[in-house]
């Protein structure tokens, strides 16, 4: 016959381990895992026009490889200061899109942190110049207003102007 009091003491250390056990999994459940550049966009309301051409120009794919990838996405708000002549523009001609969206992509993984004043090559082949004062960073004209949103292959960091790229000769 077993103690009733040592039977009790081992169920309530059962039941506290099985209830641990499940706070731990229902933490975990919460915790974010990093995703692609371009799913980190599309997760983010402020870069939905930025997602939504990243789609039209067909740089889904590109945008979830290997990388890494330094994104300077351009908010809603950049998008909606480009006059609408540019953007129609853009739209009837992908390869223009392509171009611009490339623009704001450099190859590798800049942390806001680590950037220097200095020019680094875009994917579409243009010069960016990138300038760091303090803890404000800068991409050509554009101001780097949320910065270091990290991805699986890469970061996103909002800018607050839509890039253009010098017109290839």
């Amino acid at each position: 016959m077993s103690n009733p009091s040592y039977t009790l003491c081992r169920r309530s250390l059962m039941a506290s381990v099985a209830l641990s056990f499940a706070a731990l999994m229902s933490g975990c459940a919460t915790v974010s895992t990093p995703v692609s550049v371009v799913d980190t966009i599309a997760n983010t309301p402020s870069l939905s026009t930025l997602s939504g051409l990243i789609t039209s120009a067909g740089l889904n794919d590109s945008l979830k490889a290997a990388g890494p990838f330094t994104v300077f996405a351009p908010s809603n708000d950049a998008f909606k200061a480009v006059p609408a002549k540019t953007m129609e523009d853009l739209a009837k001609h992908p390869e223009k899109l392509k171009s611009v969206l490339t623009y704001h992509v450099v190859a590798g993984k800049s942390m806001a942190a680590q950037i220097k004043n200095s020019k680094a090559t875009s994917l579409n082949g243009a010069h960016l110049e990138l300038s760091k004062a303090g803890e404000f960073v800068t991409v050509e004209s554009a101001f780097v207003t949320t910065a270091d949103i990290a991805a699986s292959n890469g970061v996103v960091h909002i800018i607050d102007t839509v890039l253009i790229p010098p017109v290839k000769k």
